[in-house]
């Protein structure tokens, strides 16, 4: 008895150190669990903040004085929220927070409003919606997601032009957001959606091959439109614009400060897409090269833009208390205007009234504070392409002054 009593005591002496010693291991477990089941809702910022900071009556709700909003890891109370939102067309209305925990108003007010059309991807919509019901579908298995999200891939491929370009509204408006837009990423969060379905992303493995088919084709079509929409100026490939026309693939107006031209900063994310598809086709390298030479010979040396704080001055649009001002600089990094004039390739500059100008100080003070004139983002490309030319092109360097001898 006393044997057996012995060796009972051992056993939960053994027990008691295994557990205390693995304690931080169940830990450990516990915490990754919560990271598995937390989605990031950092790519639906920019319609959550619109929604929260730019009053728009036009909204279908408008936040209620502190909206309580579900965390992350509240992954099926947010799908359910994307549920809600989704049109009967399959895709999304912009400018709203997935995350706010809607009062009962606000639900019946949605419900109410399913038949609407206003469906966008402006903002980063729609395609962030059917790639956060992917994850959660995946996760959990809930078919109803499963099925928002094919809806919603449905509209993408319904929403695309023959010649391979998207629109920022679908169905179309008669203004011109039905241009080719790749202003504010629309264009690329939806070509890189289409294409983490083609390369088999865990995420999207239950799509059937029917659909898949579809959208390989949506994708190879709109990479061909992509590399299409370059923008051809005085005789050489150089980048491209924020909108281009539907049907001739032009450069085209949006608002009246966004004119036809060579549009740098909205060219960068291209670049960066096109550099980072594997073994890429002689088109796609000569799309790349040219658009690098191009940045490269865009530059602009000795500048740089202050902002400056200034007397308070209203205008219709908003209340200005700063100003954006030019200075010569000679120990500034290489700049780039945003916008660079057709032909002439001179830097650009616009008003609320569709005026060319060609210095920032002859804009407006509204529009001259208010919006981006300058960028760095070319510089992006330029740091990526010894990397991409030894890896792709080793035998042809664009930045050579002198270019060797083969």
């Amino acid at each position: 008895m006393k044997y057996n009593l012995d060796k009972c005591g051992k056993l939960l002496i053994l027990i008691f150190l295994t557990v205390i010693f693995n304690l931080p291991l169940y830990a450990q477990l516990q915490v990754n669990d919560e990271k598995r089941d937390s989605i990031s809702m950092n790519p639906f910022f920019d319609s959550m903040h619109h929604w929260y900071d730019i009053h728009d009556d036009g909204n279908i709700v408008n936040p209620v004085a502190n909206q309580p909003r579900y965390k992350e890891t509240e992954i099926t109370k947010i799908a359910d929220n994307t549920l809600i939102y989704q049109r009967d067309n399959g895709g999304w209305p912009k400018n709203y927070d997935m995350q706010a925990i809607l009062t009962k108003e606000q639900v019946d007010s949605l419900m109410k409003t399913k038949d609407q059309l206003n469906t966008t991807f402006d903002n980063s919509t729609t395609y962030t919606h059917i790639e956060y019901l992917a994850q959660v579908y995946t996760l959990i298995k809930v078919e109803k997601y499963k099925d928002a999200c094919l809806k919603g891939i449905n509209f993408v491929l319904s929403a695309q032009y023959p010649n391979g370009g998207w629109p920022q509204y679908f169905p179309l408006k008669d203004n011109y957001s039905r241009r080719i837009t790749f202003n504010d990423g629309a264009y690329l969060g939806i070509i890189e959606l289409l294409k983490k379905i083609v390369d088999n992303n865990p995420y999207f493995s239950f799509i059937g091959n029917e659909v898949r088919k579809e959208v390989s084709r949506a994708y190879e079509k709109g990479l061909e439109c992509i590399l299409n929409s370059q923008i051809v100026d005085n005789g050489r490939l150089t980048a491209w614009c924020q909108q281009h026309d539907e049907i001739d693939l032009k450069p085209a107006w949006a608002r009246a400060y966004e004119p036809p031209s060579i549009c740098n900063r909205e060219s960068v994310p291209i670049v960066l897409f096109l550099m980072n598809l594997d073994n890429p086709d002689q088109r796609i390298i000569e799309s790349v090269q040219g658009a690098v030479k191009w940045f490269n010979d865009s530059k602009i040396y000795y500048t740089r833009v202050k902002t400056v704080s200034a007397a308070a001055e209203k205008s219709k649009w908003k209340t200005s208390t700063r100003d954006q001002v030019v200075v010569i600089d000679s120990l500034a990094p290489p700049i780039w205007t945003r916008y660079y004039e057709l032909g002439t390739e001179k830097p650009l500059f616009c008003d609320r009234n569709g005026k060319f100008l060609y210095s920032l100080a002859e804009v407006s003070r509204e529009r001259r504070s208010g919006y981006s004139w300058y960028t760095y983002a070319p510089k992006m490309v330029l740091d990526k392409y010894p990397e991409w030319r030894g890896k792709w092109t080793p035998y042809k360097n664009v930045l050579n002054r002198y270019p060797a001898k083969l």
